[in-house]
């Protein structure tokens, strides 16, 4: 834990504002800029366009393909359509359901949903909010046709656990559930000697402006082993017409993916930017009786692309709704919680898939993410811990 002077050391640095996602999550430089202008100069010819198949859209396919370990990778233009084609792969019957943990975004229900699947909630466990194997295996029925994970805060949930879980409880008619992980914060991740995206049925990584690289701010890519998924995805991401099924337009542009080259190739660079921040903040707020550290307290496979503290029993809710307001009008430090029981926030996911997850209700009112960035410096870090623990002081 920082000492009284050093507390007041950081808090005289001055910092300036700080978003808990920050509008832009990685680094752009000259080389990105050099990437937008040769992709646009060689689209100026009209023989050539901007096109929607070609190079060096198949590079960054395949760039990304070696990356993670994985026979193919899919461009596509945003996270939530990946993971609609993903689902729609499947070809759900009615009936037919999806374990989704109820912490999270609204992707992952809403995907089910465009597929015809029904959702099941599924609970989060408190050490690292990942969907809880132990639940998953209560809640599994002969109508599990996936188990939709999610990396929250851009740690890889335990793929092996649902994996087993899954080859032991299989459809009648189509075998193991699925697999699937929703790991738009977590590309670059490292999981049990792998990357985040080798184990599973299908992993969506999103490159929107917020994530741990970004296409020029939007963008997404499927990765999968599954030569029928490859297939199948590439056949539908534009308008369905080569796979004889319903489609629209998911294609990533030539000069995203140019620029998509270069982040890959940053891409551990900003993942190990946030791993220094994270080992230096959990020195700075260990010992913290309020609150415990984020899982992967060795930041050895945690990408970190939010840094979420747990706060104790005595200080969820109320408590720490008031420490999110102070951090905000003292110090212009954004802190938020990420993520609530989807169902609470969106009413139609609420209607259309229930309300019946009280323990992650529960946990949720504990999360406090505090801003992190691979680009920020030692006496950022500093001063965002020196205000947390300032106004957690006076809040005592």
């Amino acid at each position: 834990m920082m000492t009284p002077q050093e507390i007041k050391e950081g808090l005289a640095f001055p910092c300036g504002r700080w978003e808990a996602e920050p509008l832009l999550g990685s680094i752009y430089g000259q080389e990105e800029l050099d990437a937008v202008t040769e992709a646009i100069k060689a689209s100026m010819d009209f023989r050539n366009g901007f096109g929607f198949s070609s190079e060096p859209i198949f590079a960054f396919e395949k760039a990304m393909a070696d990356y993670v370990g994985v026979r193919y990778a899919i461009a596509v233009n945003s996270c939530g359509p990946g993971m609609d084609i993903v689902m729609r792969s499947l070809h759900l019957q009615p009936g037919e359901e999806v374990i989704v943990p109820s912490i999270n975004y609204d992707a992952a229900p809403l995907c089910v949903l465009g597929a015809g699947g029904n959702v099941v909630w599924g609970e989060s466990r408190a050490e690292d909010y990942m969907l809880d194997p132990a639940d998953v295996e209560r809640k599994i029925t002969p109508n599990t046709r996936a188990i939709l994970a999610v990396s929250i805060h851009g740690l890889t949930p335990p793929m092996d656990e649902y994996l087993a879980i899954a080859a032991r409880h299989p459809h009648p008619k189509w075998g193991p559930p699925k697999v699937i992980l929703d790991a738009a914060r977590a590309v670059g991740g490292d999981y049990k000697g792998t990357k985040t995206g080798k184990l599973g049925y299908a992993t969506i990584y999103s490159f929107h402006t917020m994530k741990n690289m970004t296409t020029l701010g939007e963008g997404g890519m499927i990765v999968t082993d599954d030569e029928a998924l490859n297939k199948f995805a590439h056949g539908v991401r534009m308008y369905g017409r080569f796979e004889h099924a319903w489609g629209t337009s998911n294609v990533m542009t030539k000069v995203q993916a140019a620029v998509g080259l270069v982040q890959l190739k940053k891409l551990d660079s900003f993942i190990a930017g946030r791993r220094r921040v994270a080992k230096e903040r959990n020195e700075l707020l260990k010992d913290v009786p309020e609150f415990t550290l984020p899982a992967d307290r060795e930041c050895r496979e945690h990408t970190f692309y939010l840094y979420a503290l747990t706060m104790c029993d005595a200080w969820a809710g109320y408590k720490r709704d008031k420490l999110v307001e102070m951090m905000r009008e003292r110090y212009s430090i954004i802190c938020w919680v990420a993520n609530p029981p989807i169902y609470t926030v969106n009413s139609y996911v609420a209607e259309k898939c229930g309300t019946n997850t009280p323990y992650s209700e529960q946990l949720a009112e504990h999360i406090l993410c505090i801003p992190i960035h691979p680009a920020m410096t030692t006496e950022e870090n500093r001063h965002i811990c020196a205000a947390l623990l300032t106004c957690i002081e006076e809040l005592r």
